[in-house]
């Protein structure tokens, strides 16, 4: 057992696995019935931090499979008998032709956080585990994704006034499937994660080699943990660096001066323009690398040869003059082309 997915061990561990949670309002798990989320409903029921903190189980039928309904009212069976109150969600709508597993874990959550607003918890709590991770990084390194990307995903993440929290980052799938043996709790294979039509799938089918060439799961998770420590340091400076330009800020947009932002290294320019850009788009929470990447490429250039500039990136235009300033406002809203019948 590699120390980067520690095993639950005596006593299940659920005191350290649980112990970020304790500062909770109130929790809702996210229980679909598979071996991860119900060990999670385990940890969780004979956790110390039950006593004073409401913890509630959610589980979300999707209406992909035709079993989805019963497999979700087994779940409520499991989750009442260890004394959790449960609610079953479901997906209403057609169900989409085209990245289904996209739009079923945004449909997902956006169920998960109203039914946590109702009920009172502040955190959604998954049971994403160290396999999971693992397979987030090595699915964004084969897109090209940047430290953001490449450090996984994070213990906490904020979903509009929710926190969606992950405690088994650092616990294996097999001592998760362990411990609902050794408890004696059934749960459900969802034939989904064997369909090679997903990508997940597809690369979980290459662990054996991936292991032997050394990107195996720790490797991995090391990776996540090295890319992390250098966004949160990128982050940091790219603030701080953002705060101290010659800029002058109104409520629809910002005049910089290009003379201090050529200056700048490409990664931090990345980010400044970024956030300047999302500052316009409350809608957005991040931008394409890619059209980041060529918008900030562009701006440096024209900057560079002193010459006009413009390109629209997110919600905001921007525009570099020939005397050097950068000007970042809210673009004009696109006008929609009449029916020509």
């Amino acid at each position: 057992m590699d120390a980067s997915a520690a095993p639950v061990g005596a006593g299940l561990g659920r005191e350290r696995i649980l112990a970020p949670l304790s500062r909770s309002k109130g929790l809702l798990l996210a229980v679909s019935g598979g071996p991860d989320s119900v060990a999670l409903m385990l940890l969780a029921a004979g956790w110390s931090g039950r006593q004073t903190i409401p913890i509630e189980v959610a589980t979300v039928d999707h209406g992909l499979r035709s079993e989805s309904r019963t497999e979700a009212e087994k779940v409520a069976g499991w989750a009442k008998s260890h004394g959790f109150r449960h609610h079953l969600l479901t997906w209403e709508g057609d169900a989409p032709n085209t990245r289904v597993q996209e739009r079923a874990r945004d449909a997902r959550y956006a169920l998960l956080s109203d039914c946590a607003s109702r009920v009172g918890a502040d955190r959604i709590v998954t049971a994403h585990h160290a396999d999971d991770q693992a397979e987030t990084v090595l699915l964004r390194l084969t897109r090209g994704s940047g430290p953001a990307g490449l450090a996984g995903m994070a213990p906490f993440t904020p979903f509009g006034e929710i926190t969606v929290a992950r405690p088994l980052l650092d616990i294996s799938k097999a001592d998760l499937v362990a411990l609902c043996e050794a408890a004696g709790q059934p749960f459900i294979k969802d034939p989904s994660n064997d369909n090679p039509a997903f990508a997940r799938t597809r690369l979980r089918a290459l662990r054996g080699l991936l292991d032997a060439e050394g990107l195996d799961r720790p490797a991995l998770l090391r990776l996540a943990r090295r890319a992390a420590r250098a966004e949160a340091a990128l982050a940091e400076i790219a603030a701080a660096t953002r705060l101290m330009l010659p800029a002058t800020r109104t409520a629809d947009g910002v005049q910089i001066a290009g003379e201090a932002l050529a200056k700048l290294p490409d990664e931090i320019l990345l980010r400044i323009l970024e956030a300047e850009v999302l500052t316009l788009s409350p809608d957005r929470d991040h931008l394409r690398l890619d059209r980041l990447e060529r918008a900030a490429e562009e701006i440096a250039a024209a900057l560079r040869q002193k010459r006009a500039f413009a390109t629209t990136l997110g919600d905001a235009r921007i525009a570099v003059s020939a005397r050097g300033e950068v000007e970042i406002a809210r673009a004009p809203a696109r006008r929609v082309k009449a029916d020509s019948a």
